[in-house]
């Protein structure tokens, strides 16, 4: 049967936005659901908005009716006719009072049986729905979700234009530099054996653009790392990206914080409370575990190291004997959730972490302690007393070097949250975690290296500990932290020509090397540079939060999975020989 076409007919409303007063209008989209009820059909016609109802019957053109009798789900539709009242209302849809008496019925398109039902593609297997993308994402859901992130892509531009920032595009094809993951590279087709990279950030190509005289830069920029993904990281991904000149740390989070505000309040009808919190690095693990701690309820973590150094019990003994401490959870009403069974599961997945295992009170109807033999008199209650355990409580204990026992109990704390379903969800904490630690430890090398890109400031006060204290110093960092989830970094940048040339021998690297990879950026602080501070936000996972999703492919149209292939596609592929000969490439295969 041959197609319609749109001639002489043009759209008057989107589905959703039909008007609830009696008026002729053209709508167009999918047909969601057909009900033929003989000399009644109904149509459900979605798009983008929601749906409207199409209602055909006695009175409607024959022709025009026969038409609707053939039309079946996903086909496209284009429809006039008059507003009226439906008889039973569905208060499910925003159009749930009215519906359409057609008048004229177009099918642009016919759609074959689809894999899955469209609506309920939520129940359907993953690949599944990636492999036929395009369909997963006619679902309301995922619509509503890439609205949402247009609308947030929107506020974030109007923001930063009207504080004075200028959208600048950088490379997307630039010179390989570290930057702490793997680069994706693009070989050269004219210069033989030489590849370009796509960027991790523009982070030397903002601060480029401080030196020459951007003072604030802007930009919704496309960032590529190529490395393990999980549910919050893509190979691919955008950051809002920006760079302030002459101001300080604090200039840069208040700017930052007056977008979150406009953005919440515009996108979720939000208020978002400010100031931020604000926690220094340190304290966050000490309390949390983490450097992106979620603080929407307690279970904080407590150093009962004083309380049981005089146990005679050799795994808290050693870990206070070898500099580490003993520091404990209280989850509280615990005990009932919480049985022996599933204590063993915590204990495996700290063992997985790193730690030895767990110590644990669980007090059900007496505290049952598994270290209970080598308690003296007392020493029981004094634990209990220290960790406000009461009668339904369970107690877990991790003893060890801190940089074993934070992250673990950081992670127990997690897990046992979400076990008791304690975290609120409607609830959104901020917070900025500041003074980070500028060097972190080697155990494989036995060497201090930097935990930052090369580019970032020390505190002043820290300068003087650069070679003689590496542990004391801290960096003039910071990060956004948004309900557990890290959402940017950001820091002042080194300025001074002297201690560039000397964040660059921390990295290991020699004159010869800095001059390979970071010659022009150091040959243009040599012309003098204003002092500059910017950050990178991760608008996914901004976006994922605000959408309340799970994962980024529910924000993200076309995503990847886990081994970095898109499965709609079937990318990465093969290409041809000759592709491979422009490029001076021969593939191997490794044994």
């Amino acid at each position: 049967m041959k197609l319609d076409t749109m001639k002489g007919l043009k759209r008057t409303h989107y589905c959703a936005q039909v008007p609830n007063d009696p008026r002729e209008v053209v709508v167009c989209g999918f047909a969601d659901r057909v009900r033929d009820m003989g000399n009644l059909i109904f149509i459900n016609l979605r798009d983008r908005t929601g749906i409207v109802q199409l209602a055909f019957n006695d009175g409607t053109d024959r022709a025009v009716f026969e038409k609707a009798q053939t039309v079946r789900s996903e086909y496209v539709l284009m429809a006039k006719g008059s507003v009226q009242k439906r008889e039973s209302v569905n208060k499910k849809l925003k159009t749930g009072e009215i519906e359409i008496m057609v008048t004229d019925l177009r099918i642009l398109s016919r759609a074959e049986t689809t894999p899955f039902e469209v609506t309920n593609s939520d129940k359907v297997n993953e690949e599944l729905k990636l492999k036929y993308r395009y369909l997963d994402l006619r679902n309301p859901r995922l619509q509503e979700n890439m609205i949402k992130r247009h609308k947030i892509a929107q506020v974030t531009r109007e923001y930063f234009y009207e504080n004075g920032f200028l959208e600048i595009e950088t490379p997307m094809m630039m010179k390989s530099t570290p930057e702490g993951a793997r680069d994706y590279l693009v070989p050269s087709r004219v210069h033989e054996g030489k590849f370009y990279a796509l960027p991790q950030s523009p982070q030397i190509y903002k601060q480029l653009l401080m030196i020459s005289g951007y003072d604030r830069y802007i930009q919704l920029a496309r960032c590529f790392r190529d490395e393990d993904l999980r549910a919050d990281r893509q190979p691919e991904f955008t950051q809002v990206d920006l760079e302030m000149s002459f101001v300080d740390a604090e200039d840069i989070q208040e700017c930052v914080e007056g977008y979150i505000a406009r953005l919440f309040s515009e996108v979720m009808g939000t208020e978002i409370r400010l100031p931020l919190e604000r926690m220094t690095f340190a304290d966050a693990m000490n309390r949390f575990g983490s450097d992106k701690p979620d603080t929407r309820f307690g279970m904080e973590l407590q150093d009962i190291s004083d309380t049981v150094k005089d146990i005679d019990f050799a795994v808290f003994r050693t870990a206070l004997e070898e500099g580490g401490s003993v520091r404990a959870i209280n989850v509280k009403n615990g005990a009932a959730t919480y049985t022996r069974k599933e204590i063993d599961k915590l204990v495996e997945h700290a063992k997985g972490i790193g730690a030895k295992g767990l110590a644990y009170i669980r007090w059900a109807d007496e505290p049952n302690c598994s270290f209970k033999k080598f308690l003296g008199e007392g020493e029981l209650e004094r634990i209990c007393s220290a960790t406000g355990a009461e009668k339904g409580d369970l107690v877990l204990i991790c003893a060890d070097r801190n940089k074993v026992v934070l992250p673990t109990l950081g992670a127990i704390r997690l897990i046992a949250a979400k076990r008791m379903d304690i975290i609120p969800e409607d609830r959104y904490n901020f917070v900025w975690i500041t003074e980070m630690p500028f060097f972190e430890y080697d155990e494989e090398t036995d060497t201090w290296v930097a935990a930052h890109h090369p580019f970032t400031m020390p505190m002043e006060e820290c300068l003087e500990y650069l070679d003689s204290d590496p542990a004391n110093v801290r960096a003039k960092a910071w990060d956004l932290v948004l309900n557990g989830t890290e959402l940017s970094s950001g820091s002042m940048r080194i300025t001074d020509f002297e201690l560039q040339q000397k964040m660059f021998e921390a990295l290991g690297m020699t004159d010869e090397e800095i001059e390979a990879k970071f010659g022009f950026l150091v040959d243009a602080y040599r012309y003098a540079a204003p002092p500059h501070g910017g950050m990178g936000i991760g608008l996914d996972r901004l976006a994922m939060i605000m959408c309340k999703a799970d994962s980024l492919r529910d924000v993200v149209a076309f995503p990847k999975v886990q081994n970095a292939s898109e499965l709609m596609s079937a990318c990465p592929s093969e290409v041809d020989e000759k592709q491979l000969e422009e490029l001076h490439i021969k593939t191997v295969t490794v044994e």
